[in-house]
């Protein structure tokens, strides 16, 4: 099209687009691209402020690595990931929250019961509860994935200080859904601001902090997958989520143990626990494929 103009550079766009392109790549194109248009629009974006765009976008990509994923934590600062896992939540499962940029494959196996904490610092802390259906029914051999940050506020691969793997553990539970073990409080931390991303907090006046949580991933045959976390009742900042990834039936409660016999029984290297302690009772609710 030769008389492309600002009224007419939209569907000149649209009817680029091949008869044989994927119905949902059109579908979400289409839309990306209209919005895209239209935003530019409204706000008659000017060449630096494009440029700017593009620049943190540039950035975004020098700074990412196998291990920080920086387009990720846009998605999250910027509330994307937080919507699109609330557009796909069902209302009888535990809700899904943000997968994080920290998150990383080939944990080692820890069974039901396991000592997480090993020789981190911090009290323990005892995390059960059953993974099961929405009916009630507990899931036979469920796998989970967990990680967490040390009360440094660090993940394993953010900090050259701890071990591989440190804080992060795959497990399989038995037929009664139950799933257990022992680690140690996160700590609240500062999303890593020192990129693209910290550029936007300051421009806009943001704190960076997110509240202390644990990550899960669970899986089961037969069953949606779920991401998500779990925060503390008592966290500081419960109420200002950096990446808005705090739901109410997320929030857990802590509950402070004195006495050594209330330990559950078949936790590993209960004989290491010493008082006070935190006990934790959480299930989690897997939606149908």
């Amino acid at each position: 099209m030769r008389t492309v103009t600002k009224d007419t550079l939209t569907q000149a766009f649209l009817d680029y687009i091949g008869d044989d392109t994927d119905p949902r790549t059109r579908f979400v194109l289409e839309s990306l691209v209209r919005h895209l248009h239209d935003f530019a629009t409204e706000t008659m974006l000017t060449h630096e402020e494009w440029r700017k765009g593009l620049e943190l976008l540039m950035k975004a990509g020098e700074i990412s690595s196998p291990h920080r994923n920086e387009f990720v934590l846009f998605s999250d600062v910027l509330g994307l990931s937080s919507l699109v896992d609330m557009l796909h939540s069902e209302p009888d499962s535990t809700p899904s929250s943000v997968l994080g940029p920290f998150h990383i494959l080939g944990a080692p196996t820890l069974p039901v019961g396991g000592n997480m904490k090993a020789d981190n610092d911090g009290a323990a802390i005892i995390v059960s509860g059953i993974v099961k259906s929405t009916d009630g029914t507990p899931i036979s051999g469920a796998e989970i994935e967990i990680w967490q940050t040390a009360d440094n506020g660090l993940y394993s691969n953010m900090d050259p200080d701890q071990e591989d793997y440190n804080l992060r553990a795959h497990m399989v539970v038995g037929d009664d859904g139950r799933y257990a073990f022992t680690t140690v409080r996160p700590a609240p931390y500062i999303v890593p601001d020192d990129g693209p991303v910290g550029e936007l907090l300051d421009a806009t006046g943001r704190q960076p902090w997110r509240p202390s949580h644990l990550h899960f991933i669970i899986t089961a045959p037969g069953h949606r997958t779920l991401v998500t976390e779990v925060f503390p009742s008592d966290d500081p900042y419960l109420d200002q989520d950096a990446v808005f990834g705090v739901r109410e039936k997320l929030v857990m409660e802590y509950i402070e143990q004195t006495d050594l016999n209330n330990i559950p029984n078949g936790i590993a290297d209960s004989d290491k626990i010493q008082a006070p302690y935190f006990t934790v009772d959480f299930d989690f609710v897997l939606g149908a494929e």
